[in-house]
């Protein structure tokens, strides 16, 4: 850690030594081991190892950015030289340089990120087979595997910039997923799942993985069309969280300054239903998105961003932030950690909320015009009938607009899911449009 930290001040000294009034470096380190079986067979065995250092130099309002692989000294000198040259040939750009230096963090937390998993590829790819071997066991129309793969991986990275601000630390990241094939009256389904963690011991195990995965595939035979109509829609929580990210995507800076968003000048408005709560904290400890500082070494903030369904604040780096005449909001690099509130209903109780309608369990294509708002994706799922899943659905597409989805939110399940950067439980819309492919 010590190293990569004091190689992240040697190339700052060489860009100072070029001329460049300001310059910012990342460098990281970053081994992992992926195995993979399918069919009771081992499929692949992956080892990666890699290194890389990117700077970024400033000639008052020129920039130049260069990147490599290389960690020797000359190597390291080699890529400074670049990115000054580059910088010399760049346009000027009155809103680029670093964040300002009063926003550096000071008071670096341990977030309790680094937990290394000491697994020999045997043991990987017993913990594989045994989580493929649930997921054939669960039906006996379960008829064929794409596979089971256990991952591992852990990380070292330092961040400095000519401000005098140096910063760093290791984090890890493990997963374990399966997915499955199932077969009935020559209609073919496949599902999956997975769990993934910073701790081995977060993570769900093996034989449950697997389970859900079979069991997932399984309900999905049989799948029906259903009649273009006008119903509520439930999307499952792994989906949940898209909405979420379309949200955050409409009031991030690049959107915003480009006018690119369905979103403008939303802030202190109601941009969806008051049900809708999201807080945004860094600070978890073990967190998939927790960190003491963002991508230009400004301290993270918790900090409640929806309320009430009212709009508390952006998601801005430092240039957006300029762009705009804002504050840079510590977001360089995307967010942290969105904490959804949950409501009362777990899911059983959100399909009885529902009443009928659709219930959304995969989503196709992009679909999402983040100007307009308008949504329209392809999707599968399940029928819903006073509040009990009749039978799945297929070949469907779903159609709204994700501002007035957004307020028509009319509950929010509390069966939470942690596998990624964002937490929410499964999301009820009081109607869209569903009609047959």
């Amino acid at each position: 850690m010590d190293e990569i930290k004091q190689m992240s001040e040697d190339v700052l000294k060489v860009a100072k030594n070029l001329g460049a009034s300001a310059a910012e470096a990342e460098l990281s380190l970053s081994i992992g081991q992926n195995v993979s079986v399918r069919m009771h067979e081992v499929e692949n065995i992956e080892y990666n190892r890699d290194k890389g250092m990117s700077v970024t130099v400033y000639f008052g309002q020129q920039k130049g950015h260069a990147s490599t692989s290389d960690l020797s000294s000359q190597a390291l000198k080699d890529t400074v030289a670049a990115a000054c040259n580059i910088a010399k040939y760049t346009a000027k750009d009155e809103f680029c340089g670093l964040a300002d230096a009063n926003l550096m963090a000071t008071d670096i937390q341990d977030l309790d990120l680094h937990y290394p998993w000491d697994i020999s590829v045997d043991e990987a790819i017993e913990i594989a087979k045994e989580c493929e071997a649930a997921a054939l066991q669960v039906d006996a129309r379960i008829t064929n595997s794409e596979g089971a793969s256990v991952s591992t991986g852990t990380g070292f990275f330092a961040y400095g910039n000519s401000h005098g601000f140096i910063g760093g630390y290791p984090s890890s990241r493990h997963g374990i997923s399966c997915s499955v094939i199932a077969e009935s009256d020559a209609n073919m389904q496949r599902d999956y799942w997975y769990s993934t963690a910073r701790a081995k011991e977060d993570l769900q195990t093996a034989a449950e993985i697997g389970r859900i995965a079979g069991e997932r595939t399984v309900r999905r035979l049989d799948a029906r069309k259903i009649k273009t109509c006008q119903v509520p829609v439930l999307f499952e929580a792994p989906l949940a969280s898209g909405l979420i990210s379309s949200l955050v995507s409409a009031i991030s800076g690049g959107n915003l300054y480009r006018k690119s968003s369905f979103l403008l000048d939303s802030l202190g408005k109601q941009v969806a239903s008051p049900l809708l709560n999201i807080y945004e904290d860094p600070y978890i400890k073990k967190g998939l998105a927790s960190s003491p500082f963002d991508n230009e070494g400004v301290a993270t903030t918790a900090r409640q961003l929806v309320k009430d369904g009212v709009l508390q604040g952006y998601v801005l780096s430092s240039y957006s932030a300029r762009k705009l005449g804002l504050k840079t909001t510590g977001n360089a690099g995307g967010n942290h950690n969105l904490m959804v509130q949950s409501g009362a209903y777990d899911f059983a109780g959100l399909l009885k909320e529902m009443g009928t309608g659709l219930l959304v369990t995969e989503l196709l294509g992009q679909g999402v015009n983040m100007v307009t708002g308008d949504y329209s994706r392809g999707a599968a799922g399940f029928w819903v009938e006073n509040g009990v899943i009749v039978h799945a659905v297929e070949e469907i597409t779903i159609a709204g607009n994700l501002a007035d989805m957004l307020k028509t939110i009319v509950a929010i399940g509390n069966d939470v899911l942690t596998q990624g950067s964002k937490q929410v439980g499964s999301i009820l819309i009081e109607r869209m449009t569903v009609a047959c492919e």
